[in-house]
Order: C-alpha cells, then structure tokens, then sequence
C-alpha cells in the first residue's frame, strides 16, 4: 500500500466554483477514508450482501426452507452491521473483525455454502483486513530525548 504525501490546499490551483467543488469533496472523502479500514468494510459488506441477498426468494420459498433461509438472512444482517460498526467506529475494529471472520464462516454451512463461496470469502477478507489494520502513525519527531551520537575518542574509555 502506498500514501500520497498530504496535499497543501494552498499549493493547488485555484479552480472555478463547478469543478472545486467536487475537487474538494473528493479530496475530503480520502481524507476521511484514510483513517479508518475502508476497504475492510467494504469488502465485509459486500460479503454480507451476498450472504444475504443469495437465500432471497419469495416468502413461501423461504418457509420451505426454514432456517437456513432464516439464518442466511440474519447473517448476512450481521456481516453487513459490522462492516457499518468497522466503517463507523474503527475503534472497535479488533472486535467487529472477529465476529465477521466468525460470521462468514459459519455461513457455510448455513447459508447456500456461504453464498456459493463467494459472499464466505468476501467476509472473511473483510473481517480480518479489519483486525490487521493499524491507524497511520504521525510522523516523528526527534526531540532530543534519547539521542545517539557517535563516541568519540574522548568518550569511549580507550585510552
């Protein structure tokens, strides 16, 4: 992965009131996109969409179906609120991770094989981007604290 050096909005031309305008919105959505797992969510959510949408059929199939119908439903509901609770709160993305990775699985056996594989695979993605994303460190600043400075031959004891 890699991170494009912040802009300066100062920096960059100045564009007319129509085209700054999405610039801005843009450029305030990557902002904002950076720092959380967005792609995690994404990926959890399309995965419960799957899940979900995959056992979906008219009402007196679904009772036929019982509860695997029922619980295809509820987990891709489940998928689809974590990949909100990840997106939202990525505070709470260790947790929300595990309970996706949890959920995807146990829509194997559950749900139409975890959505024909695909919806399983797509949530379990998701789930554990989720629990191995770390916030972006700012840059450091060397204070002077624990500073290492070469011995010189005063220093070092050699005589």
């Amino acid at each position: 992965m890699t991170t494009d050096p912040p802009t300066d909005p100062s920096t960059e031309p100045t564009e007319g009131p129509t085209t700054g305008r999405p610039r801005r919105a843009r450029l305030a959505f990557r902002r904002w996109r950076r720092t959380r797992p967005f792609w995690a969510a994404l990926w959890t959510g399309l995965g419960g969409f799957v899940i979900f949408f995959l056992p979906m059929a008219p009402l007196g199939k679904i009772l036929q179906v019982g509860v695997g119908g029922i619980a295809g439903m509820a987990g891709g509901v489940l998928l689809m609120a974590m990949a909100l609770l990840i997106l939202l709160l990525p505070g709470q993305r260790h947790t929300a991770g595990v309970i996706a990775v949890i959920a995807g699985v146990a829509s194997f056996p559950l749900s139409n094989l975890g959505g024909l594989f695909v919806g399983m695979v797509l949530s379990v993605l998701g789930g554990s981007m989720a629990f191995a994303w770390l916030p972006e460190k700012p840059a450091r600043r060397n204070r002077g604290l624990f500073r290492r400075t070469a011995p010189t031959a005063e220093g070092s004891g050699v005589a």
